[in-house]
């Protein structure tokens, strides 16, 4: 795929539609990252999360706080995509027809099962052979049990279903690790959005930017603070807009 790419805070952001981001994935494989806002702003803190997003294939811009300060501040404006568009449109896409498999790493036991049994229902073929429980991981990402689980089944979609910040070093890990190339996808909470664990987010708000206002009235303790930290994004914007932060 020809990458459309606006650079943002030196992250070569995709500007463009969801079903080119499935089909590059589809055909080359790769690591696609999410960045949400509560997470960017920590990039000049947390060195390894940051070059976990400038070394991934394809980075969506998540955040519509982010969108809606840079297309104020730029003429080259930037479409955003969700990590929940971009779930949506995998789930209507996906297809076993080509003996693709596909494996989860999941943030625990009990969500595995959840999102096992959604996925089936869905049509999907998975068993619990095709779950994994990530452990807790320190600021250094790596994990030798799911490297060799996925070099064992070899699967051809890796859906990270756990926090961001440790998401994308663990798909960056797998990326540099692995004998072959599968669609590493780190899409964090956008499955439990679809399952029930996390509130539901009708795509009308998704679309409109305010996903973030209907987590915050579901879970104000956690959310409310988080959200509040990302205001620093915009501080950040304007003083190193397309470069990277130093």
């Amino acid at each position: 795929m020809d990458q459309s790419v606006t650079p943002i805070l030196g992250i070569p952001f995709f500007n463009g539609n969801v079903s080119d981001v499935y089909n590059a994935l589809s055909t080359h494989g790769g690591l696609l990252t999410v960045p949400a806002a509560p997470a960017l702003v920590t990039i000049g803190d947390d060195s390894n999360y940051y070059h976990a997003l400038l070394k991934s294939d394809i980075i969506i811009p998540d955040s519509g706080y982010m969108v809606l300060i840079w297309n104020f501040i730029s003429t080259q404006r930037i479409r955003k995509i969700s990590g929940l568009e971009f779930i949506n449109f995998f789930l209507e896409s996906f297809t076993f027809a080509d003996k693709s498999r596909l494996m989860l790493v999941n943030p625990s036991d009990y969500d595995g099962e959840i999102n096992l049994r959604y996925l089936n229902h869905r049509g999907f073929k998975i068993d619990s052979n095709d779950l994994y429980t990530a452990p807790y991981y320190n600021e250094t990402v790596k994990d030798e049990h799911l490297l060799k689980k996925v070099e064992m089944r070899k699967p051809q979609w890796i859906l990270i279903n756990i926090g961001g910040g440790t998401q994308e070093k663990l798909g960056y890990y797998l990326k540099e690790s692995l004998s072959y190339r599968p669609a590493i996808v780190c899409t964090g909470a956008a499955l439990a959005f679809k399952t029930g664990r996390q509130v539901s987010i009708p795509p009308w708000a998704d679309y409109i930017y305010l996903g973030w206002l209907f987590r915050c009235m579901t879970q104000p303790k956690l959310y409310i603070p988080r959200y509040l930290k990302a205001f620093k994004l915009i501080y950040l914007i304007l003083k190193y807009k397309s470069n990277k932060v130093a």
